[in-house]
């Protein structure tokens, strides 16, 4: 179609880089594949990163795998920005040279 769309992601392995690098690599994938990708994005965004956990969950259980990840990603959909995260990774957008607070970040002492 000739929605302008950008894509971005960062992943912070723990305990290894596999979690990370499996994200990195499917996690778009099952993102643009999804069937509200274009009617819903932030709904494609939430169920990518579900699904791409429990992908890795069955992959990590063969293979003896013990690391994990937070991630947080970007999608832009035309002039819509949409965020999703897990764990304690965050984004920062700033606007005419100022923060603007896009999420409350994890921290321990939250409920």
């Amino acid at each position: 179609d000739e929605v302008d769309r950008a894509y971005f992601a960062v992943f912070d392995g723990h305990g290894g880089v596999d979690a990370a690098d499996y994200s990195a690599t499917h996690l778009h994938v099952n993102v643009g594949l999804h069937k509200e990708f274009v009617k819903n994005p932030a709904e494609a965004l939430k169920c990518s990163f579900q699904k791409t956990d429990e992908m890795f969950l069955v992959k990590a259980k063969r293979e003896k795998l013990r690391s994990g990840t937070t991630g947080v990603s970007a999608l832009i959909v035309g002039s819509k920005l949409h965020i999703a995260w897990l764990g304690d990774s965050q984004v920062m957008l700033v606007q005419q040279g100022k923060a603007v607070t896009l999420m409350e970040p994890h921290k321990p002492e939250r409920e």
